[in-house]
């Protein structure tokens, strides 16, 4: 094994299952709860549409139901 590796010289190559992880959807949702979203992400530094994905992740890891 060598001691240093030249990182510059490797190939990129695209992740051939990159388009089976994530599906487009489109959602109506009310303007308070994206004001919310939009809010919330820019204090943590992130997209709103990433706080979304990992709400929704989070409410699937912890089996969160609703209460109506």
């Amino acid at each position: 094994m060598k001691p240093e590796y030249n990182l510059g010289n490797m190939k990129s190559h695209p992740n051939p299952f990159a388009k089976q992880l994530k599906q487009k959807v489109t959602l109506p949702l009310k303007i308070n709860v994206i004001e919310y979203f939009e809010d919330r992400a820019r204090e943590k530094g992130i997209s709103d549409r990433e706080l979304i994905n990992l709400y929704l992740q989070d409410c699937i890891l912890s089996k969160r139901e609703l209460s109506l």
